[in-house]
């Protein structure tokens, strides 16, 4: 029997585990969704966040999806991250160590370099030009370059918009940013970004943040509106800002080593069912999202961005991207930018 391991979550967390074995099967938490056939072959989900994240519940929706149209596989899922963490699972999905994994593209940009395009500030103005962007031809050429590292690209799924807050004081313009001490992930695009808007970005682990924060090491962080309220960041922060300043888009991801083993009716269910589910984790994502950010306003203040205000952003890391270019690619870079500006005109 083929038993396929599947790990998908957020780059925000950093558990470091092995590769689950059979042996240590029964000390897993999962939540089955099994067909009738006795015989079917068992599809392991790992997602990298806890069971309250919409993501697990739209891997879950995942596996419905698939024991629908086929009786072929059995699906468990297991939350927080019990396989692996984002970055190790997606070598071992290269490797045919790991069969899938939903991630964001933070990680990826460590194996390809082009999709550090994805973590470029104030590019994405909205939702519905993040959709189309993805849903359009550049997703498909981003999707289509996964093949020559082993990894097939099957849908875009959501991680959202991520947001500042503070416990200094309320964030309104880039002015407000200078001498800021904020703790934001390791990658060089996010720190020069922070760098350029007059912050002083610290990186630090993520198991780490809520701590450096009660204790005052650091003043502020940047995350998603589900992880700021799900973690309990208002209970250590007065103030919260809707920046949007990067769109992170999660990839359902799979094994080339292994998809090429799977017949092609099972290949079809696989594809169908994880683009299916795509549209369900956009509409929980997008109500968690909203449903989050209505919580934290009655426990932090909170500050809109102007449409002004935004643009003195996006003019401030304009370095940042140019910079930044060469490493990403500057084709990809030129691609990314248009296909944004067409979605949005």
């Amino acid at each position: 029997m083929l038993a396929f391991t599947v790990a998908c979550g957020g780059e925000e967390i950093n558990v470091e585990t092995e590769e689950a074995s059979g042996e240590d099967d029964e000390s897993l938490d999962a939540e089955e969704v099994e067909g009738d056939n006795p015989d079917a072959q068992t599809l392991r989900i790992s997602v990298g966040i806890n069971e309250q994240h919409p993501l697990y519940d739209s891997a879950i929706h995942f596996g419905e999806l698939l024991t629908e149209r086929t009786d072929d596989f059995n699906v468990e899922v297991y939350h927080s991250a019990q396989i692996a963490a984002d970055l190790v699972a997606t070598e071992m999905v290269q490797n045919g160590d790991l069969d899938i994994t939903i991630t964001s593209t933070s990680p990826v940009m460590n194996i390809i370099p082009e999709y550090g395009v994805f973590d470029l500030p104030f590019v994405i103005p909205d939702e519905e030009v993040a959709d189309e962007v993805l849903d359009g031809e550049f997703g498909d050429q981003m999707l289509d370059i996964l093949e020559d590292q082993d990894l097939v690209g099957l849908a875009w799924w959501e991680n959202g918009f991520r947001n500042l807050t503070n416990d200094v004081r309320p964030i309104e313009s880039i002015d407000d940013l200078e001498g800021l001490t904020l703790r934001t992930m390791e990658t060089d695009i996010h720190l020069d970004a922070w760098s350029e808007m007059g912050a002083n970005p610290t990186p630090m682990s993520f198991d780490e943040l809520y701590t450096g924060l009660q204790q005052g090491t650091i003043e502020g962080q940047e995350n998603p509106y589900p992880i700021i309220n799900l973690e309990g960041y208002h209970e250590v922060q007065q103030y919260l800002s809707g920046t949007n300043h990067v769109y992170t888009p999660y990839i359902f991801l799979f094994s080339k080593q292994i998809w090429d083993e799977l017949t092609p009716e099972q290949q079809d269910a696989i594809a169908e069912s994880a683009y299916e589910a795509r549209e369900y984790n956009r509409e929980i994502t997008r109500d968690v999202a909203e449903d989050s950010l209505e919580e934290l306003q009655n426990n932090m203040e909170f500050s809109e961005i102007t449409d002004e205000e935004f643009e003195r952003f996006q003019e401030a890391v304009e370095p940042v991207i140019e910079n930044h270019s060469a490493t990403i690619g500057e084709d990809t870079v030129n691609d990314f930018l248009s296909a944004v500006e067409e979605a949005s005109d």
